[in-house]
């Protein structure tokens, strides 16, 4: 009997050890594809581009109370809506000052309390895009990994906070600021709000260079946590942007 050649049994490869969060945060930027592969693998940890969100919007926040006032921020953005003037001057004295601290102490304190908007937001709409990408598009992602997806896709958000922090030091005139376009990254923010028409200077807002950008991150990162084609992403997350849009200018229009 001659002998029997017992093959050696291969070693297993070992996986490549997962990325650090702020490797993850940098390559967003860089080489996006390597952040949501990580995600894919499991490293799902959010907390990184949560806290440099926070971090920005709150420099942006100082900004605006150093050198705006959260009242002026109040008045402008009264100034700007012609229903909401009139319903002013039409309150007496003392009830038009206590609209007045009321529309400042929300619009401050909503600001102040933007990170928990942030985590409610992101919960949301992470459970929208991860039924929309499973169920109409027949991904297999996680709940978790579309949420961490989401995180690291926001973070060229940073940009326009630090972009709107320099514009306030930079801009002289405090009675301009607009709180809802405080940076120049969109059509809108050229053009007077009281100016034009209120459903074409929502869509102008609305078209903002750093929201496509976080929107095609977005797509690129369900599609890859999820298995399906880019366009697939794509599709679920522009489809959801161009609903909101056309909503928004609907109102607008509406109410205008």
């Amino acid at each position: 009997m001659s002998d029997i050649e017992v093959q050696p049994v291969a070693e297993p490869t070992p996986l490549a050890p997962g990325l650090s969060q702020m490797e993850r945060v940098i390559d967003t930027f860089t080489a996006p594809s390597k952040t949501f592969e990580d995600i894919k693998r499991g490293n799902k940890s959010w907390w990184m581009p949560f806290i440099l969100i926070t971090v920005v919007s709150y420099i942006l926040f100082a900004a605006i109370t150093m050198k705006v006032g959260w009242s002026q921020v109040a008045d402008n953005a009264i100034r700007v809506d012609q229903k909401a003037t009139d319903r002013m001057a039409n309150l007496p004295a003392d009830q038009r000052e206590t609209a007045m601290k009321f529309t400042t102490y929300a619009m401050e304190g909503g600001f102040a309390a933007s990170p928990i908007i942030v985590l409610i937001v992101v919960a949301l709409g992470s459970l929208i895009l991860w039924g929309t990408i499973n169920f109409v598009f027949g991904g297999k992602a996680t709940y978790g990994a579309v949420f961490a997806v989401w995180f690291y896709a926001s973070l060229p958000a940073i940009i326009k906070s630090l972009l709107g922090a320099i514009v306030i030091f930079i801009n002289s005139t405090p009675e301009t600021f607009n709180l809802n376009n405080f940076a120049p990254t969109n059509i809108g923010a050229f053009l007077t709000q009281s100016e034009t028409n209120k459903a074409l200077y929502t869509l102008a807002t609305s078209i903002d260079i750093i929201t496509i950008w976080s929107l095609i991150l977005t797509g690129i990162g369900i599609s890859i946590v999820a298995g399906v084609k880019r366009t697939s992403g794509y599709m679920a997350v522009f489809g959801w942007w161009i609903i909101i849009i056309i909503v928004s200018v609907g109102y607008a229009a509406i109410t205008g």
